[in-house]
């Protein structure tokens, strides 16, 4: 567990264990699509499950910079491993850590922070991806219990996960005000999850259903009041906007990385194929889009660190880095020619992995949505 704050420490510490831990096995876990539940104890080991969980839950206590480091670092060697790593700790720990109560927070957080357990975070559905208002998974109350009815499609760690944190509606359909969001533990009666999704990219991230039929979970397991599910939601929307343009910026780097590599030691007509304009001015873009990422990136960190509002920055860093990573995964293809379409060369997986960071936690036109709403009130 991390006792101290120096950045580049945890990063050089984030950078060992991805060298050790993760690139030997990155494309057997890619091709068989297995989802590493000891690496994630090892991760929990590290520190790395609460990143942002305070020491006396027996998480980390570190700000979003030290976060957007690590998810750099993981991402640049495998972005499902990213991509699981951030939703576990922006998603269902965070949820857990922003809006339970202490009883709540007594009880999870601390198996969260250390990797006993896996979570996983219930919002999208079949039939209400983007239009998350428009559930219908169903919470009725009964007494002291809530009997739980529908399906939740795309959820990340669905099937290995030890707790969910599910949003469901206890209100009428189009009411901000008619959703709650619960905790909801592994063996409940009711509760399963559905066959892993066959995906282009995030192979080693597990992507399944959930499933309720008659789910009976104790008004204890509310998070906050009933009704406040979607509030919540949004607002933890804006902080993992910040995990998924720290994840696209850990691939874009990865890809970019591996181009710059590969062109200054492939030869074509008897020249370094970097000293081709074309090549050169190629990568040359691409470093620019990285580091602007990482700007970006950074900034919506500082913001959320001091307390500010995120929602404007948070949706720009994601668009822009998102949209970087595939844009630079796709010229890190073009580079490496012929090779680059093979899965010899770490190219490709970087291209299949990237797509998914403009479309997981709100694609880019969402982003796009959100920023105009927010610039509008700037006018």
């Amino acid at each position: 567990m991390f006792n101290f704050h120096d950045m580049a420490i945890i990063r050089q510490s984030a950078r060992d264990f991805a060298e050790t831990h993760i690139r030997p096995m990155i494309m057997q876990w890619d091709e068989e699509q297995i989802f590493p539940v000891e690496l994630f104890k090892k991760l929990g080991e590290q520190g790395f499950m609460g990143i942002l969980v305070p020491e006396k839950y027996n998480g980390s206590g570190l700000t979003y910079q030290e976060y957007i480091t690590i998810l750099d670092e993981i991402s640049k060697v495998c972005g499902s491993i990213g991509l699981s790593l951030a939703a576990h700790n922006s998603l269902c720990t965070n949820h857990i850590l922003s809006f339970a109560n202490e009883t709540q927070k007594e009880k999870y957080l601390p198996k969260l922070a250390t990797g006993e357990w896996i979570g996983a975070w219930g919002l999208t559905e079949t039939g209400s991806g983007s239009d998350a208002g428009g559930l219908t998974t169903v919470a009725k109350k009964e007494g002291d219990y809530y009997v739980l009815n529908g399906s939740k499609n795309f959820i990340t760690h669905a099937i290995s996960s030890n707790v969910a944190v599910v949003i469901a509606r206890t209100g009428e359909k189009g009411d901000s005000h008619g959703m709650t969001a619960f905790i909801i533990e592994k063996d409940t009666e009711g509760f399963s999850a559905g066959k892993k999704e066959n995906k282009l990219g995030m192979r080693a991230s597990e992507t399944a259903c959930l499933f309720f039929d008659n789910c009976r979970i104790h008004k204890d397991q509310v998070i906050g009041n009933e009704g406040d599910g979607f509030v919540q939601a949004l607002k933890l929307l804006d902080g993992g906007r910040i995990s998924i343009a720290a994840l696209s910026l850990g691939i874009a780097r990865g890809a970019y990385e591996c181009a710059l590599k590969y062109a200054n030691e492939r030869e074509q007509f008897n020249q370094k194929i970097f000293d081709f304009q074309s090549v050169g001015f190629k990568l040359a873009e691409m470093a620019t889009k990285v580091e602007a990422s990482e700007l970006l990136t950074r900034q919506a960190g500082v913001m959320k660190d001091r307390g500010e509002k995120v929602t404007k920055m948070s949706a720009m860093a994601k668009l822009f880095a998102s949209e970087t990573a595939v844009e630079v995964s796709n010229e890190s293809v073009q580079i490496f020619g012929g090779y680059g379409f093979t899965k010899d060369f770490p190219a490709e997986k970087f291209f299949r992995d990237a797509k998914l960071c403009t479309i997981g936690e709100g694609t880019s036109s969402i982003q796009k949505m959100v920023i105009s709403r927010e610039i509008k009130k700037d006018a």
